[in-house]
């Protein structure tokens, strides 16, 4: 039985664990292993979107909590190092684009753990995204890239990445959605939050490009009043998102608005919420992807995107504040169709384990 580390960090990291784990887990080969780095810590970050997947308590958890990128990537370095001596693995599975990813993958790389990389290949060519920092270094260490998409692919040739490293297996993200679709349905969350299914907008803004400095945040806000004019809004607030607010005066501006602002939501209740909207204006990477998934239009508020086949084959839209306003109104205005790409079918995770299996 070969023993497999899954390193989870932040709330998209454990939604790209969880069907892996399971299929591991059903496997008579491997025995998964979870890793909490305690990158997000509130609860509703943590806690119950591992419930909410079925998920074990984590066989270790580090605890790193916030800090600065070289704060928390050093804790995430010193901890999973000692237990990868410790308990060394087979094989080490870091996911996405957080600090604790590039960390366990150094570490991984440094002891000579067979090191893989789910949700490799993806660039915004930005370099002020911390993000893409950690995408690139984590590419160039790990042994196996497995990429969600073909501009993945691409973007990994072209970088010098061989061949024999890549595999594409598909949009992990979905194999969570469609094991508790029938829960996320059934959650109707539009009705608990007071609004209509169809007929209202969600919200998710946490990027430190859009909510750390004052003068933007404020102009977000007075952008968010105004589209609040056109459908409903609600807002689940991120930790960081909601520290800024409070600490701008902002928040009382926005709920005077009518905008709804609630804390954040497990797994199951957020995507039923997205599920039941009209649209959804956001600056996360998971959320342009369950949304081109979906069918529902996306408007997201940065200047690039990590995942351009949402924008070439799915229903985002990259805008900006002067241009949030005309798009939303588009979006009203239009239905849309999910054109999903090639392997976002549910069934990445199958194709993981058969690729761990075939490379022995």
């Amino acid at each position: 039985m070969k023993t497999v580390h899954l390193i989870a960090a932040a709330r998209p990291n454990f939604m790209k664990v969880a069907p892996l784990w399971h299929a591991l887990k059903a496997s008579d080969e491997y025995e998964p292993k979870l890793i909490h780095t305690g990158q997000h810590y509130d609860p509703n970050l943590s806690d119950a979107i591992f419930a909410d997947l079925s998920l074990p308590q984590p066989d270790f958890h580090l605890g790193v909590g916030s800090g600065s990128h070289a704060t928390q990537t050093g804790k995430v370095m010193i901890g999973y190092e000692k237990i990868a001596i410790a308990h060394r693995p087979d094989w080490l599975v870091v996911v996405g684009d957080v600090n604790s990813t590039v960390a366990c993958a150094m570490v991984g790389a440094k002891l000579r753990i067979p090191t893989v990389h789910l949700e490799a290949g993806l660039r915004s060519r930005d370099r002020d995204m911390p993000e893409e920092i950690n995408r690139l270094a984590t590419d160039v260490i790990s042994d196996v890239l497995w990429t969600p998409s073909p501009d993945g692919d691409a973007n990994l040739l072209a970088e010098g990445i061989p061949a024999e490293r890549i595999t594409r297996v598909g949009n992990i993200m979905l194999d969570s959605f469609e094991m508790v679709r029938p829960a996320v349905e059934a959650a109707a969350e539009w009705e608990a939050q007071g609004v209509q299914r169809g007929g209202y907008a969600v919200v998710t803004l946490h990027r430190p490009s859009n909510v750390d400095g004052a003068e933007r945040l404020e102009a977000l806000s007075a952008s968010l009043v105004g589209l609040q004019a056109r459908i409903p809004l609600v807002f689940p607030v991120h930790p960081r998102t909601a520290a800024q607010l409070a600490k701008s005066g902002l928040a009382g501006k926005l709920t005077g608005a009518a905008v709804k602002l609630v804390e954040p939501l497990p797994y199951k209740r957020f995507m039923s919420l997205v599920l039941g909207s009209r649209l959804v204006v956001t600056d996360s990477g998971g959320v342009q992807e369950e949304t081109t998934y979906l069918g529902i239009p996306c408007c997201t508020l940065r200047d690039n995107t990590e995942r351009p086949i949402t924008i070439s084959e799915g229903t985002n839209r990259l805008v900006t504040l002067a241009t949030l306003g005309a798009a939303v109104d588009e979006a009203i205005g239009r239905t849309y169709q999910p054109r999903r790409p090639e392997f976002w079918d549910g069934r990445t995770a199958a194709r993981c384990v058969a690729d761990l299996r075939a490379r022995g």
